[in-house]
């Protein structure tokens, strides 16, 4: 009873919004939909509120944000401890070779979510795919992030979205360093995470120093020379098929 309640609020805000947005003053609004004026007018409040909202994705309600265990193994996390703290896994060696799974969602509408999701390289080669914003009901945010990170053993852990801006604007910025830029989708995804107010605290690379680890995907051979232009030979590890 209470999503359907929603699903028609949503329906009511967006009638109200259509006629606004065509210029139709409050009265007119209120005869159009078979409404007093006195229930209208918040209506007409709600809406100008929300649409000043929408206007910056970035500032809208935080419904989660989930990363995968082990997300800081090889990080150095020395500036903030209490970050580290958080994800166990990664003093005891069961993350992922500097590849961070990151899942973001925000509030859109009162029954409606965004969902924004980021793989992160964090030794070498920054956002290497993101996805979104997709837009979803917000029952379908469980599941979702269950099939997000269905290759691990559990379906995400909660992060504050602070440490998800530093992970993945700081790893753009040092892949940016090393010559690499971000993938094609980064940007539209981007401004549903924020930018973070506070320097960065991680350090990144494996144990501080580019470490690349090839994918399926990858132009290895070029980013390898990219690597020998940028930091030099020796001072970059790498693993790899070639």
């Amino acid at each position: 009873m209470a999503d359907d309640v929603a699903v028609s609020d949503d329906i009511l805000l967006d009638q109200v919004r259509q006629l606004r947005q065509r210029g139709v003053p409050p009265k007119q609004i209120a005869r159009a939909l078979g409404m007093s004026p006195a229930a209208v007018a918040p209506l007409v409040r709600q809406v100008a509120e929300l649409d000043q909202v929408r206007s910056d994705p970035a500032e809208r309600v935080l419904v989660g944000c989930w990363a995968n265990p082990g997300w800081s193994r090889g990080l150095d996390l020395s500036s903030a401890p209490g970050w580290a703290a958080t994800d166990p896994r990664g003093v005891d060696g069961s993350g992922t070779e500097g590849l961070v799974s990151i899942l973001l969602a925000r509030q859109d509408r009162a029954s409606r979510t965004t969902v924004c999701g980021f793989l992160v390289d964090v030794y070498c080669l920054g956002v290497k795919n993101a996805i979104g914003p997709l837009g979803m009901g917000v029952g379908s945010v469980d599941s979702y992030r269950g099939a997000y990170f269905r290759a691990y053993d559990v379906p995400g852990v909660p992060i504050p979205v602070e440490v998800a801006q530093h992970l993945v604007r700081g790893a753009v910025a040092y892949a940016h360093d090393l010559g690499f830029e971000p993938h094609a989708d980064f940007a539209a995804a981007a401004q549903h995470l924020g930018v973070p107010t506070d320097p960065c605290p991680i350090r990144f690379g494996r144990d501080g120093k580019p470490f690349y680890v090839g994918g399926p995907y990858d132009d290895s051979r070029a980013i390898l020379r990219t690597l020998d232009i940028t930091v030099g030979k020796g001072n970059y590890s790498f693993l790899t098929g070639l």
